[in-house]
């Protein structure tokens, strides 16, 4: 039986390329000969495209079936968590800048995972919905 995955869309990593590529050439233009504002741009700009590249290699975030759930663990590593494991699976929402934001959260005890509509591709919302069913241990 498949998996159901959750993941990084594509048009995020390609905004974030975009977003490095514009901060280094920006940082080339607007050195005007000082070092420190170069390797400070191209710092930023590496850090960009390192977090992009993750998104580009490492692009489903969250997986699960009915044995548990399958998260990113540090930058290219997974962590299958059994849902004896998880002691709870909710939707935090918070107003912010005159926005909702919503997170998915899955409590392991020890670890709490973290998943936005960027990591996840939908709304967290309808993630927590598809996974009560599994939780409770109903099938695909």
């Amino acid at each position: 039986m498949d998996a159901l995955t959750w993941r990084v869309p594509g048009k995020v990593p390609a905004v974030k390329l975009a977003a490095a590529t514009a901060i280094l050439a920006a940082g080339l233009l607007f050195a005007d000969g000082d070092v420190v504002r170069l390797v400070l741009a191209a710092a930023v700009a590496a850090a960009l495209a390192l977090w992009a590249a993750r998104d580009l290699f490492v692009p489903v975030r969250l997986a699960a079936d009915p044995e548990g759930v399958t998260v990113v663990a540090g930058l290219t590593g997974r962590r299958h968590l059994a849902w004896s494991e998880i002691e709870r699976v909710r939707v935090d929402t918070r107003p912010r800048l005159g926005l909702r934001t919503e997170t998915l959260e899955i409590d392991a005890g020890e670890s709490l995972h973290l998943f936005n509509e960027y990591d996840l591709g939908v709304p967290p919302a309808e993630v927590a919905a598809a996974l009560e069913p599994l939780r409770e241990g109903g099938r695909l």
